[in-house]
């Protein structure tokens, strides 16, 4: 399969490679985590649905990467890219863009865009730790956003990134905060009184302290670079980013060659 084909492909469990022997262990997937979000698949593109607040992030999430990373001509992965709104934007930028995602029915949408849109990615339905056993060390830029705070080790994940990242390349990572603030905005605030999430979108247990991923990622040989936080004003209805990383936030990593 080569890059620009819109057809994904299966896997049933996740590929671990040691001493030249492949063996088969679970995914890294929440059932209930993957079924939530399946569920709401079908409306992925509509800026309007539940998935608004992604279709108002990913301009000022895009920018941010690009201006760290090279995308025109770069091979990037967009790790849980669901129905694939920032895999076709960093395409718009001239990146190569495969995304992987273990929500059959994401990918399907993803892939039916691409009829519209007519931008060449490749999807995959794939966990990054099996992606990671065949595709080791093949891309310049590997994004994992919004997706840390939903699986049930994110330090296996964000392992699977690096693996999966060329040596000099660049990594973003981006997930919400643990704390007393974290819980009032990112769960009371945005699913119970702003209606800007559907109740149930996020388990606060589940948040991630910025120490905690950046821990995790010298633990995978990753360098970090920078730490930046993403707010919203209620007021305006806009979000920026800044250095309040309180609630949601991103990281950037670099991989040394």
């Amino acid at each position: 399969m080569h890059r620009g084909q819109s057809n994904f492909r299966q896997t049933a469990a996740c590929r671990v490679v040691t001493s030249g022997k492949v063996t088969l262990t679970p995914v890294n997937v929440d059932p209930a985590e993957l079924a939530k979000f399946s569920e709401l698949a079908h409306r992925w593109w509509d800026p309007a649905s539940e998935f608004r607040p992604l279709h108002e992030i990913n301009p000022l999430r895009l920018e941010w990467i690009a201006g760290r990373a090279p995308l025109d001509g770069r091979d990037a992965l967009d790790v849980g890219c669901g129905g694939g709104l920032l895999s076709e934007a960093m395409a718009q930028r001239g990146a190569r863009v495969t995304g992987i995602d273990l929500s059959e029915k994401a990918l399907k949408v993803a892939q039916l865009h691409l009829l519209e849109s007519r931008l060449a990615v490749r999807y995959e339905l794939e966990s990054p730790e099996s992606y990671a056993g065949t595709h080791t060390g093949e891309f310049d830029v590997v994004t994992c956003l919004e997706l840390l705070e939903h699986v049930p080790d994110p330090a296996s994940t964000v392992a699977a990134c690096a693996k999966l990242a060329k040596p000099g390349a660049q990594l973003f990572f981006s997930t919400i905060n643990r704390n007393p603030k974290s819980y009032l905005f990112a769960v009371l605030g945005a699913e119970y009184l702003l209606k800007l999430l559907p109740r149930g979108t996020h388990d606060y247990a589940r948040f991630v302290k910025p120490s905690e991923l950046a821990r995790w990622c010298r633990d995978a040989g990753l360098r970090e670079t920078e730490l930046a936080g993403m707010t919203y004003n209620p007021l305006t209805q806009r979000y920026s980013l800044g250095s309040d990383c309180s609630v949601n936030y991103l990281l950037h990593c670099a991989k040394d060659a």
